[in-house]
């Protein structure tokens, strides 16, 4: 299997990225691995999409660091490879962290990944599934019943009005990720209230959302594959984030804890309620954060957090998820026909 990756830049990598143990798991399995950085791709006169991408030189690793060591070492094989040529390019770059740095990158490797895979390549995330999720805006077109309450504006009296009736409520701008500008607003905050709009309207709309109670005790990120739960082994891809201090945001980058997820049924309800939606829109690999009955967030960028899983659950979930590449790429050849990637994507 001829296997891509985009991400946003090599060279800022890191050891614990769920993309760095995807690709060392696949190099593991014997497998053609190609990192590929979004700024290198390149559509060529001749209508094929290129990139220079970077390879390993061994066969196995152990270890993330000694991966991304050879990887950025002058033994690392380079070459400008024809994406079109891979069996599959998985587009796990973060857009969101491109803002106010390098805005060209944030739709490229949707656009490029949107050309290779009229070439038969398979594209995951499906490119045009991604296009429709570029802001949380997108998570609004899930079912209702999954969500908290939402006001999604920049009129100041609109945000006033919603938060009157509300002993807490969440501000967050419409684009971002990693609890970047995320406000707790209580009533007692009215006279700091503008200042909060002020910070997380600067880049746009703003996120005005019910407080979830049961968020106190922190948030569960589950991981789907192909629209189902990613189990493997009989455990759960999924991990518990704890909130420390008094911050209110758990992601483990902004000091939250790691903790064992404790899957109840209203969890596994939430994953099949949004299951068509993720099917239909080509989400092959998906990361769902769950606060009781509701979700917070859903994440199909570059979805991380498959290390903290392992780390939980003593399971190593890359397998997993590269035995689902190599059933993709057999199942493909052994029909000899393009599918639509959408379709392959969850398939």
């Amino acid at each position: 299997m001829r296997l891509g990756f985009v991400v946003n830049d090599t060279a800022t990598e890191e050891a614990g990225y769920t993309t760095t143990r995807l690709a060392m798991a696949a190099t593991n399995r014997g497998h053609e691995v190609w990192l590929i950085s979004v700024g290198d791709l390149a559509y060529d006169p001749d209508e094929l999409i290129r990139a220079k991408a970077r390879r390993v030189p061994k066969e196995r690793y152990k270890t993330g660091e000694s991966y991304l060591r050879d990887l950025r070492s002058p033994k690392a094989h380079i070459e400008r490879v024809t994406v079109d040529e891979l069996d599959i390019l998985m587009l796990r770059n973060d857009p969101s962290t491109e803002k106010g740095r390098r805005d060209w990158a944030k739709s490229a490797a949707i656009d490029f990944g949107r050309i290779a895979m009229r070439h038969g390549v398979i594209v995951l995330n499906d490119p045009n599934g991604l296009a429709k999720a570029h802001n949380k805006m997108y998570f609004q077109t899930f079912p209702e019943e999954v969500r908290p309450e939402t006001l999604i504006t920049r009129d100041r009296d609109e945000i006033r009005e919603f938060l009157d009736v509300r002993e807490r409520a969440v501000l967050k701008p419409l684009q971002g990720s990693g609890g970047e500008s995320v406000f707790l607003v209580r009533k007692s905050d009215a006279a700091n209230l503008n200042q909060m709009i002020d910070a997380v309207s600067r880049d746009g709309f703003v996120i005005v959302q019910e407080y979830l109670e049961r968020a106190e005790e922190g948030d569960t990120r589950l991981f789907l594959m192909n629209g189902q739960p990613l189990r493997h082994k009989g455990r759960y891809a999924a991990f518990r984030r704890i909130r420390t201090g008094g911050d209110m945001r758990s992601n483990i980058h902004a000091g939250g804890t790691l903790g064992k997820a404790n899957l109840d049924d209203d969890a596994l309800a939430l994953a099949e309620m949004v299951r068509p939606k993720l099917v239909q829109d080509g989400m092959f690999l998906v990361g769902l954060d769950i606060v009781g009955d509701k979700l917070m967030e859903i994440n199909v960028f570059s979805p991380g957090g498959l290390g903290s899983a392992q780390k939980r659950e003593g399971v190593n979930f890359s397998e997993a998820v590269i035995d689902a590449l190599e059933r993709k790429v057999d199942y493909m050849g052994f029909y000899r026909r393009n599918f639509a990637n959408a379709e392959m994507a969850t398939l």
